[in-house]
């Protein structure tokens, strides 16, 4: 991506030099980011997951003062950059629509945080918050992205920023309370639910990236591969055959490798909000 002369944005937080909570039996750092990778890819609800880690503590055995590194450095700035673009791109969508855009904080953490929806490790991987409209990350996620998925380059950790801000549209056009009212109506439907609302972010994510290149040209050759190929590699069908060796559709929440890849393809050759719609009752084409 080209990103020289780009502003930043100022709803950054970095909260990396707080010590993180001690206590319980707790997990190691290195075991809390492989597990995170995997939580936030199988799309666990991140309410709930937050729910059992407050149950639970984390060990530390390094109480220096922590210095972040040069990457760690370069990676916040990165992440501030794409946070700023996307506040450009949905602050000129919801003025089209005659509504106001309001600008979710992004918190970045060392390997726990408290948040409104309760306290995290980085077991949960990047979430979206409601409670605070605050999206909230461990840098050290995109590591593992590259490391264990081969799903690296600029243009991936953007579309994952991309996509936590994505529920933060959904939470202020009210798509959000609407599938937690129809989830508490018919809990049978909760992954089918999900896996809508997971599909929808990443169109979202689409829209933005579209914006994104016409606002500033952003894009470079191999830039929507890479953002594609992450998406079909965090597909469930995928994810559970290489950990399992077999799938079980009813349980997917974030939707198929071919699903996740479409939506994210559609909202960047469109940029229109009027082909959103994943909550269609024809749940085969999606």
């Amino acid at each position: 991506m080209k990103l020289d002369g780009r502003r930043s944005s100022g709803n950054v937080e970095d909260g990396r030099s707080r010590k993180p909570a001690m206590g319980g039996k707790g997990l190691s750092i290195g075991g809390i980011v492989i597990v995170g990778i995997i939580v936030w890819l199988m799309g666990g609800n991140p309410t709930e997951i937050l729910q059992q880690v407050q149950q639970q503590g984390i060990s530390q055995t390094d109480d220096k003062e922590y210095q972040p590194t040069q990457k760690e450095e370069a990676l916040k700035n990165f992440v501030s950059i794409i946070l700023a673009g996307t506040e450009d791109a949905w602050k000129e969508i919801f003025a089209e629509m005659g509504k106001e855009y309001r600008e979710p904080k992004l918190h970045i953490f060392r390997t726990s945080v408290t948040s409104g929806c309760g306290t995290a490790t980085a077991s949960t991987g990047p979430f979206y918050c409601p409670a605070d409209e605050t999206v909230y990350i461990d840098l050290s996620f995109f590591d593992e992205m590259e490391g264990q998925l081969h799903a690296g380059g600029d243009f991936a950790y953007a579309y994952v920023i991309a996509h936590e801000v994505g529920h933060h549209v959904q939470n202020l056009l009210g798509i959000l309370d609407k599938e937690r009212a129809e989830e508490a109506a018919n809990p049978r439907k909760r992954n089918e639910l999900s896996v809508r609302t997971e599909l929808q972010a990443d169109f979202f994510a689409g829209v933005w990236a579209h914006h994104d290149n016409k606002n500033f040209n952003s894009l470079e050759d191999g830039d929507i591969e890479e953002g594609l190929n992450a998406a079909a590699a965090i597909g469930d069908d995928r994810l559970q055959m290489e950990a399992q060796g077999y799938t079980v559709p009813e349980s997917f929440n974030h939707g198929t490798s071919a699903q996740r890849a479409k939506w994210l393809k559609l909202g960047y050759k469109t940029g229109n909000l009027k082909f959103m719609d994943t909550f269609r009752p024809d749940y085969s084409e999606l």
